[in-house]
């Protein structure tokens, strides 16, 4: 029998384990699916915006891979710390398949990026979608009139739409009670997304576009000025050789050029063209709003700056510019490209394929792709450890990986306590009157499963 443990129980490890156990070249394959939090998903769970219940729902699928009986969950089981470094878990396991996605947000590198009320994308979206790391959060959302989304990608979008769409329509989601409440409180009136290039090179796709524009009581808008500096927008020509995303993104916008104001207390204005140079702010140490600098398409793909500067005003910035990987003790990794060196998904050490350790996912590829890409990839990971099931079976394993966590002075979280933690937060939005509401922390998460303290 081929005992594999993967690390990570977002959409790249569960179809890895998918893969292992459904093929039938290699018989009785076990896996262990370990995630640091108690909680399966991964980004899923604690990434997908509360109001994208069609995403979401993916969560059904995953499920039914891990309730597969050759697939066991453990969470609440960090890889890499004294308890459990990486070497040990290979010791317990023929393979160890590293699915830890890319956690860390990119900074924007300009003066005033540490004042209070700037923060990351990534951080609001732990906040607002439970994530137990992010409890302590202070998004002060009351006394916040205008905020800055900097960033043309979807989750720049999902942020934008969260601020400006207000608590009532955001009732019916699994949202945590406290980020409910402080959108409730919250006196927003206005939301600038902006791109530092142009409208025909936004990342974001056209669904979640229109959805800014179809909020209740929100008047999104673009400045036609801004439109008319990319080359493609007064270019039929060009334009009909663009992707279809990027076709279908510049007739919703030029939609919204042209149409009247529409009456709401909200407003999202989607800029482009400008660059952050500085974020501003006051004597108290807090954001005040963000300078810019005016850019121009240079004729080969990117901008250059114009010296041309506008001020936006803003009590909070959230920026969302791309994600990195963070390297795992025990791993080798490539600071240029914030994966773990690979080939195939066979992590390479010193150049050469270190036998029983693979990736895949963002560590494995960078942050780039949709869910649905992680499914080739993590085929392609299971492929390679399968080709080499014949030299990792040759070493005996000490018995139960589970046995020796324990024995190490972790608490795994199995598979019933992850049951009672969605019971629990059913029972939670039923007191609320809500649907089920997620449980936002550690202590909560942990008591709902049944977890006893670590030893």
């Amino acid at each position: 029998m081929l005992r594999v443990a993967v690390v990570g129980s977002g959409p790249s490890g569960v179809y890895a384990a998918q893969t292992l156990v459904q093929q039938r070249e290699v018989p009785g394959v076990r896996v262990d699916v370990l995630d640091r939090l108690p909680a399966p998903y991964g980004l899923v769970r604690y990434g997908v915006a509360p109001d994208h219940e069609k995403i979401k729902s993916l969560q059904g699928s995953l499920r039914t891979v891990l309730e597969d009986e050759r697939i066991r969950f453990l969470g609440n089981v960090e890889v890499g710390g004294a308890a459990l470094p990486a070497a040990r878990l290979l010791e317990l396991y023929h393979a160890v398949v590293y699915c830890v996605g890319a956690a860390r947000d990119r900074m924007l590198g300009i003066p005033g990026e540490d004042l209070a009320g700037v923060h990351s994308a990534t951080a609001f979206v732990s906040w607002y979608s439970g994530h137990p790391d992010a409890a302590a959060e202070a998004f002060g959302l009351p006394g916040v009139d205008a905020a800055v989304v900097v960033g043309a990608g979807n989750v720049a979008v999902d942020v934008t739409r969260i601020l400006a769409r207000g608590a009532a329509g955001l009732a019916p989601t699994d949202m945590p009670q406290p980020a409910l409440a402080a959108l409730a409180d919250s006196g927003l009136r206005t939301v600038s997304m902006v791109a530092r290039r142009g409208p025909s090179q936004a990342r974001f796709t056209t669904k979640e576009l229109r959805e800014l524009g179809t909020l209740p009581g929100v008047d999104a808008r673009t400045d036609p000025a801004e439109l008319a500096l990319d080359p493609v927008y007064a270019d039929p020509d060009a334009a009909a050789a663009l992707p279809a995303v990027a076709r279908r993104n510049l007739e919703v916008l030029r939609g919204w050029a042209a149409a009247a104001p529409a009456a709401g207390p909200r407003r999202i204005a989607l800029r482009f063209y400008l660059r952050p140079v500085e974020v501003l702010g006051g004597p108290d140490g807090r954001v005040t709003g963000m300078r810019f600098e005016r850019t121009a398409p240079d004729g080969r793909g990117g901008v250059t700056g114009t010296g041309v500067h506008e001020d936006v005003e803003a009590q909070l910035v959230l920026r969302s510019v791309g994600y990195r990987g963070v390297p795992l003790a025990g791993l080798p990794f490539d600071p240029v490209t914030g994966t773990v060196p690979h080939a195939a998904g066979r992590v390479l050490r010193a150049g050469r394929a270190s036998v029983g350790e693979y990736v895949a996912g963002w560590i494995k590829r960078g942050p780039t792709g949709v869910i649905g890409t992680n499914r080739p990839c993590a085929k392609e990971t299971a492929s390679s450890l399968l080709q080499d099931a014949g030299v990792l079976s040759r070493r005996a394993l000490p018995g139960d990986p589970l046995d020796a966590l324990r024995a190490a002075g972790l608490r795994p979280v199995e598979w019933p306590g992850w049951m009672a933690i969605e019971s629990a937060e059913a029972d939670l939005g039923r007191s609320l009157g809500r649907r089920s509401v997620k449980i936002p922390d550690w202590p909560g998460l942990l008591a709902a499963a049944g977890a006893p303290p670590a030893l």
